[in-house]
């Protein structure tokens, strides 16, 4: 008989459970990935019955989870979905809890994912009601905890998180997410850079000019103006996102795929960014401010708080020596689209002879996020009957005329099997958590100060202020984008 495998959602009544963590777990268990013995139960202070909540679920998984739909599956599904009541920040309010599961698991225990879609201010009471109630112990099964970011909002506070933490949960025990390293396109970055002989001999200050890294947004705040005006995209992106992607293009080849030499390797790189003074971070970064960002709901008046911002990152190593790696991302802008743009070096000297005021077309290399799934190589032909006339060619990838038959998944259901399964290799750790927001706290910071600039409006669905443009054009370049539609 299967030890009792309980996933249990604290903050269960929330969106993200709705949205995302309930259907996700459906879709597995409709490809038989969800193991057989597992329940669900979720925790909230919201006074559902097991039948209440399951009738709400029903109705999100029909929506998010649509293609997967069937009514018996779901029906076979629920009748493993429970609910307990209850304030787990609380003293006392894990105790409903806690006779939940004596009944469900008996007195041999069992194992336990324990999954805080919670406000963040509520993760480090919630970890410590479990360590007093000796939930964290690993008796009768493993014990795993999940988290969700915002993890901190600054060094300090991150550090304080993860102490907190550790003072009732050892470190192999907790799941830091980033849902963006859930992507199949993002894992992908790895594949193809280290599956492939052709790229990586070229993947260096060498041959490559300069990195653009992309995260847009089409929509706005969207009713979360109280908690993003608070954070604004450098805390809500950057620190996370755009970090993220970073370390897999930058990163040297681990010996093995797995949790520590691959997490080990992104913190080399983390560790090779130059951290800025505030004089200097004030000059590696521009902001902006969508047009009428200051009338939405929870937004203060006169905020500053930038909703675009583009930052330029050097990393001070063998393979990267003087190449600058550009990061923005930004709310309300043309379109919503993840790209890793590889700009390489144009030829040292071009043999072909260019028409009046041409200039030459480097080869560049689109790593394709979302939502055009795929890879996007540009390089140099000759025009037909054209003498020698040059003409700019792709090669494309798409996932979606490669594997018809096999829709990428959402990346909660790849996070959520890892951690039932002990994968850890796609979960921050707290050193990585730690030196990111060591890395972006003086560019928050020049941000924030007295005499910073106010962020320089730019129109709703635009691709973003006019600052970004010219900060770049002082770089000597000029942003790419292939996967904008």
């Amino acid at each position: 008989m299967s030890t009792p495998l309980t996933i249990v959602i604290f903050g269960a009544s929330g969106d993200l459970t709705s949205r995302k963590l309930i259907p996700s777990l459906y879709s597995l268990a409709c490809k038989h990935r969800l193991p057989p013995e597992a329940r669900i139960v979720g925790v909230a202070r919201s006074p559902f019955s097991d039948d209440d909540f399951r009738a709400k679920l029903a109705e999100s998984v029909q929506k998010f989870a649509a293609k997967d739909w069937q009514q018996q599956s779901w029906d076979d599904f629920a009748r493993r979905i429970f609910y307990v009541p209850g304030d787990a920040a609380k003293p006392g309010g894990l105790d409903r809890f806690q006779q939940w599961l004596r009944d469900a698991e008996g007195t041999s225990g069992g194992r336990r994912l324990y999954y805080l879609s919670v406000a963040p201010q509520l993760y480090a009471d919630i970890a410590t009601r479990l360590g007093e109630a000796s939930l964290s112990k690993e008796e009768g099964g493993w014990r795993r905890l999940v988290i969700e970011k915002p993890f901190g909002n600054d060094l300090a506070s991150a550090r304080t998180l993860n102490q907190t933490l550790r003072n009732h949960f050892r470190e192999e025990q907790i799941y830091r997410i980033d849902h963006y390293l859930g992507k199949d396109t993002v894992q992908n970055i790895l594949v193809f850079r280290f599956a492939n002989t052709l790229f990586e001999p070229v993947w260096n200050h060498n041959y490559i000019e300069n990195v653009q890294i992309t995260v847009a947004e089409s929509v706005k705040v969207d009713g979360r103006g109280d908690y993003y005006d608070k954070a604004g995209v450098l805390r809500d992106m950057f620190q996370n996102h755009l970090l993220q992607l970073l370390t897999l293009v930058a990163m040297e080849a681990p010996a093995r795929f797995n949790a520590d030499t691959l997490r080990n390797e992104k913190v080399k790189v983390l560790d090779a960014v130059a951290i800025p003074s505030m004089e200097e971070a004030a000059k590696q970064l521009v902001c902006g401010q969508y047009d009428g960002y200051l009338k939405e709901k929870g937004v203060a008046p006169d905020s500053r708080t930038p909703t675009y911002a583009a930052v330029r990152v050097q990393l001070d190593n063998w393979r990267w020596r003087g190449v600058p790696f550009y990061l923005r991302s930004g709310k309300a802008l043309k379109g919503r689209y993840s790209e890793v743009i590889i700009q390489f070096h144009c030829p040292p000297h071009m043999m072909f002879k260019l028409p009046a005021g041409a200039t030459p077309q480097c080869n560049r290399l689109s790593l394709c996020i979302q939502p055009d799934e795929g890879i996007h190589l540009t390089f140099q032909t000759k025009v037909p009957d054209q003498n020698m006339a040059l003409g700019d060619a792709d090669l494309e990838f798409h996932y979606r005329d490669t594997y018809p038959d096999l829709p990428i998944p959402e990346a909660y259901e790849r996070l959520l099997q890892d951690a039932i399964n002990g994968d850890a290799a796609l979960f921050m750790r707290s050193d990585e958590i730690e030196r990111a927001w060591e890395i972006m706290d003086p560019l928050i910071a020049a941000s924030e100060r007295a005499d910073a600039p106010q962020p320089q409006a730019y129109a709703v669905g635009s691709n973003g202020p006019a600052c970004a443009d010219e900060f770049l054009a002082r770089e000597g370049c000029a942003w790419n984008a292939v996967c904008v539609h």
